[in-house]
């Protein structure tokens, strides 16, 4: 038995816990009390030597600085987004609590629902330590497959900005646009994905080309299990985003990430329709006008 916890019982926290008490005790927290087996205070959990945090990207600044003491735990952040208030990547933000040494992201293809069904999922663990990764790797059930990558950057990147395409792709979806339309955004987003990667430290190629990018991309882009999707439905219909977001009552991390991204090409002159697009529409951008303008430029 090891010592895990999983902080954070949203859809994909619950997954997670489940998936790893196939072989393993693991420990679960989150901020309101649920009825799911092994659920613990906090203190409990962070006590634990290996931790997999599934908080959102919003909101994991302000709760590493109110709870979180370093004492050598191994984490696996498990969720995909880039911080809007300042643009930093989750990597920056867990670098000024944990060690790199200590710290991996998850990413690749991978619905709750079916996880949470044991159905076969791949993921990639992504660290710039091997040894994290032989630590973590053997806690996974049969059922999932993981890999190894040091490309933490680039696999960061490939999970939040796949939020915003994912947005996008449920507006096209939305507008009745077709397959060709939508086959057109999702192929060109990645290499959007890419070109927007590249600014921001050396990535493989690989990365985009395999789970972490054009996998996870072509299934959240593509599914109303998605949220950020869903998302994209609501806006092609003209609803505001605030009242989509009431409507879903979940995270959808692309919408803020949007903002980030927007802001970031502005700052670095990076070429990026898509999302760029993407931002617009939420802002209130007539969803037509913005194909109008996507297929002109």
């Amino acid at each position: 038995m090891s010592n895990i916890a999983v902080i954070g019982a949203g859809k994909w926290g619950q997954a997670l816990h489940f998936a790893l008490s196939q072989n393993n005790n693991v420990l679960i927290t989150s901020r309101s009390k649920k009825d799911i087996n092994n659920f613990v205070s906090l203190e409990e959990a962070l006590n634990c030597e290996y931790i997999i945090i599934a908080i959102p990207a919003q909101s994991i600044r302000q709760w590493l600085k109110d709870n979180f003491v370093f004492k050598n735990q191994k984490i696996l952040v498990a969720a995909k987004g880039i911080e809007a208030s300042t643009g930093a990547f989750l990597k920056e933000i867990y670098e000024e609590f944990v060690p790199s040494s200590n710290l991996g992201f998850i990413s690749g293809p991978s619905f709750a629902t079916e996880v949470m069904k044991g159905l076969p999922t791949a993921l990639v663990l992504n660290s710039t330590s091997k040894n994290l990764y032989d630590e973590f790797y053997k806690f996974f059930p049969n059922f999932i497959k993981t890999y190894y990558s040091n490309d933490v950057i680039g696999a960061e990147i490939a999970g939040a900005y796949k939020n915003v395409l994912a947005i996008a792709s449920g507006i096209c979806n939305g507008l009745d646009l077709g397959q060709n339309a939508q086959a057109s955004l999702i192929s060109r987003g990645l290499i959007e994905m890419e070109r927007f990667a590249q600014n921001f430290g050396e990535t493989s190629k690989e990365t985009f080309m395999g789970l972490s990018g054009a996998g996870d991309l072509f299934l959240t882009a593509s599914s109303t299990m998605s949220r950020n999707f869903r998302v994209g439905l609501g806006l092609s219909q003209n609803k505001s985003i605030e009242d989509i977001l009431e409507e879903l009552g979940e995270v959808a991390e692309g919408v803020k990430t949007s903002e980030a991204v927007y802001n970031l090409c502005k700052k670095h002159n990076i070429y990026a329709p898509i999302a760029n697009e993407v931002k617009l529409i939420i802002d209130g951008k007539n969803p037509k006008l913005s194909l109008s303008d996507l297929l002109k430029n």
